[in-house]
């Protein structure tokens, strides 16, 4: 018996991924529709096509504006969309995650997106990076200008002439770092025009599950340009320095927390004259000690950082790469560069501050692009409601995945890999390699010269030098080495970059990729395997992977015992590959759950963030200020209107009000990072600390902005406005001389809370083991 249709059409909604993909036909039906006017538009001239376009735009169907864009694109571009480009296009101007391929063109589909989105008002395309923004500005440039759209992008280096008209662009091209510090910056202006940002509408995401999953949580920080001192960052690294492991101190939770041990503590204390480590008053000592210790025990040099041009430089965990402007919490950045012995940089004042998630979430409309959606679907659909369409390659992928090989020992696996590049670098098939980290980036090329095998070692340079390498990684006889290859914006074509040697690249079997070792994401993997097999080219892609790995030791070393490796350290057992297997998937939980209560954290403090934003908006476009201090000090207002004018005490009124608001707020920032850092030790007496910690912070808040009104109102009691020169400065007022904008790398949760992880990470052991 036949089923009804609504029953079929259940069944389809209840076996596809829970709340994450979206249905690809409605789509592909326009873009059909698109497809039957394409030899229409084929005769218009240019004048014409281009009215079409700007007269299409604001079109909801999207099928004038795709079939006008695809001719637009091939006589301004030379490039004409596939059907799958339009349909990602459509598909980003919903409000979609689109999930394509490496090598699909993404590039072309943000650009109509773009453009179709501009209707409604101002675009902007967030990029991981500076060079990534000015090259698809650039390159996408006269698609615009037969769009009738303007285009602009930002750099770290724009000045703020250059930001303000790259923003006034329909569409503007932006690292996503950029555009936040501009909306920190905007968000302490004391006047309206100073800001360079529009109102923030729409926005497309490149590397969508990198910015909105993986760094999600990361701090964009505004601070002001004091710095403070690092005597005692500086002693206690000295200090530390004679620490030694497993007498002065130990590592517990798998290598993820370092404690003193009763002889350490005691060696700290005689150091110090003979104090007590943990009494109260020693509180500043201790702190200082742990985070020395961190430093020493926790953070490696050429993993965790490198020590580049005077300064430590972090390394982004999930690009393999050095992370521009990022840095640790003040303390801990303190302490590595104590333990280097280096010039303390930074300190000073947070002034303003906003994580990733919440600034994207700022924007009215947000879309998205990357090649691996899927695996965080309901991650971006819990966190910002997106769901996903997935679209087919264009050309069917023919790449050869093959099984992870797995040896013992890092050597071993290292061994392998270089005896493996040989093999295949002797036929001329190009080669990519992947490492986790930049010294083992490093040793992996020492390593393949040492063999006699010349090779490139990307980790961490210069980003259009680095795209430059990329481009030819194709090439005959190409050996390259990267640290991931995420953000790198660039496709490997066989035969290079014009694909002048395709064929001869083809007949080897096309590029090989070798990933050394797996990630804590199954994504980034993903993501490496893609870089081969673009647009139906052959390919193959292995991992190599130890026992040793960072990932095993962590996430499943009661495992290791159990397998017996062949004489060349091969453990070919297919429970070698399920325990690769089991600790990708740990991993992969436990970072969701720290992102979900990161997320917890500070979900609070983006409430009192918006709360701030709204005052102070209401501060700058009305006379709020004037008013406030008028009810509070109405005799001193009175004699002050009567005196200079209301016009003149108004404009004072607001800049005292709006400084000692901003003053506030940094003071809040300071108390709430203080307590977060803090609030863990609640759970030793069986507290929870998110609910500790709101107990303490929504009070705290609750009087900030009655103690701003109050200190305003003294201020104006002692105002002389008699120098027609007056200036807020003239009253202490002063404002930071410089600002600096930073990323923090950071936890909220400190090392003790890192045990309930560690817990959760049993309890998933378990639950594997189980099945």
């Amino acid at each position: 018996m036949a089923l009804p249709a609504w029953w079929e059409s259940c069944r389809r909604w209840v076996l596809r991924p829970p709340g994450t993909t979206v249905r690809l036909r409605p789509l592909q039906e326009r873009v059909q529709r698109a497809a039957q006017r394409e030899g229409q538009l084929e005769r218009l001239d240019d004048v014409a096509l281009s009215a079409l376009c700007r007269q299409s735009r604001a079109d909801r169907d999207g099928v004038e504006f795709a079939a006008a864009a695809r001719e637009s694109a091939r006589r301004a571009l030379g490039l004409r969309p596939y059907d799958e480009q339009l349909t990602g296009a459509l598909a980003l101007a919903q409000g979609r995650i689109v999930q394509m391929a490496t090598g699909e063109g993404k590039t072309l589909t943000a650009a109509i997106a773009a453009a179709a989105l501009s209707a409604d008002g101002p675009v902007h395309v967030l990029t991981v990076n500076d060079y990534l923004a000015g090259r698809d500005a650039q390159w996408m440039r006269p698609l615009y200008e037969r769009l009738g759209v303007s285009v602009g992008w930002i750099t770290e280096l724009s000045t703020q002439e250059a930001r303000r008209e790259a923003y006034a662009c329909d569409v503007t091209y932006v690292s996503v770092t950029e555009a936040g510090f501009d909306f920190l910056r905007d968000g302490l202006c004391t006047d309206l025009a100073e800001r360079v940002q529009q109102p923030l509408g729409a926005v497309i995401v490149d590397e969508a599950d990198s910015i909105l999953v993986d760094e999600a949580r990361v701090p964009l920080v505004l601070a002001g340009s004091t710095l403070t001192g690092q005597d005692l960052a500086q002693s206690m690294a000295e200090l530390v320095r004679r620490l030694r492991r497993d007498e002065h101190y130990v590592l517990a939770d798998e290598g993820r927390a370092a404690h003193l041990t009763p002889e350490g503590t005691a060696l700290i204390e005689r150091a110090r004259g003979g104090i007590h480590l943990y009494a109260a008053e020693n509180i500043d000592v201790l702190t200082a000690v742990n985070l020395a210790l961190h430093a020493k025990a926790l953070l490696t040099r050429d993993v965790d950082y490198i020590v580049r041009d005077g300064g430590v430089q972090l390394v982004d965990s999930f690009r393999g790469r050095v992370a521009q402007r990022r840095r640790w919490p003040d303390g801990l950045q303190a302490a590595v560069e104590a333990k280097e012995s280096l010039k303390r940089t930074g300190g000073g004042a947070i002034l303003a501050t906003i994580t990733l998630q919440a600034f994207i979430n700022q924007y009215s409309r947000v879309a998205g692009m990357t090649g691996t959606a899927l695996p965080v679907g309901d991650q971006l659909l819990e966190f910002y409601g997106l769901e996903i369409v997935v679209l087919p390659p264009h050309r069917p992928c023919i790449r050869e995945d093959e099984p992870d090989r797995v040896y013992a020992t890092s050597e071993q696996r290292d061994a392998a890999v270089v005896a493996q590049v040989a093999t295949t670098h002797a036929t001329g098939r190009p080669v990519l390699l992947a490492t986790p980290s930049v010294a083992e980036s490093e040793a992996l090329g020492t390593r393949l010269r040492d063999a006699g095998i010349d090779c490139t070692v990307l980790n961490a340079k210069n980003d259009a030098m680095e795209a430059a390498v990329v481009a030819e990684a194709g090439t005959l006889g190409a050996v390259i080495v990267s640290t991931q290859m995420t953000g790198r914006g660039v496709d490997i074509r066989l035969g290079g970059s014009d694909q002048h040697d395709h064929a001869r690249i083809t007949a080897t079997g096309g590029l090989y990729v070798i990933g050394v070792g797996r990630h804590d994401s199954g994504r980034v993997d993903d993501q490496i395997r893609g870089r081969s097999g673009r647009q139906g080219d052959p390919g193959g892609s292995v991992f190599f992977v130890s026992m040793q790995d960072d990932l095993i030791t962590r996430f499943a070393p009661e495992k290791l015992p159990r397998l017996q490796p062949a004489p060349d350290g091969r453990l070919a057992q297919p429970a070698a590959l399920r325990v690769v297997a089991d600790a990708q998937r740990i991993a992969e939980q436990v970072n969701l759950e720290i992102h979900r209560n990161t997320w917890r954290y500070h979900h609070l403090l983006e409430q009192h963030r918006t709360t701030v934003a709204q005052l102070r908006e209401d501060l700058l476009t009305s006379d709020r200020a004037d008013r406030m201090t008028a009810r509070h000090r109405p005799a001193d207002h009175a004699r002050l209107v009567q005196a200079h004018g209301r016009d003149r005490v108004a404009r004072a009124a607001q800049a005292i009000v709006l400084h000692h608001l901003d003053m506030a707020w940094a003071d809040h920032l300071r108390d709430m990072g203080e307590l977060r850092e803090s609030i863990h030790l609640h759970a030793f007496a069986n507290l929870d600390p998110l609910d500790e910690y709101h107990r303490a912070a929504i009070p705290a808040f609750r009087q900030l902005i009655p103690a701003v009104e109050q200190r305003s109102a003294e201020t104006l009691a002692g105002l002389d406005l008699s120098d027609p020169d007056w200036a807020p400065s003239d009253l202490g007022l002063e404002r930071p001389s410089a600002t600096w904008t930073y990323v923090v790398d950071d936890s909220p949760f400190g090392v003790d809370m890192e045990r309930f992880f560690a817990g959760v990470i049993g309890l998933l052991r378990a639950g594997w083991q189980a099945v």
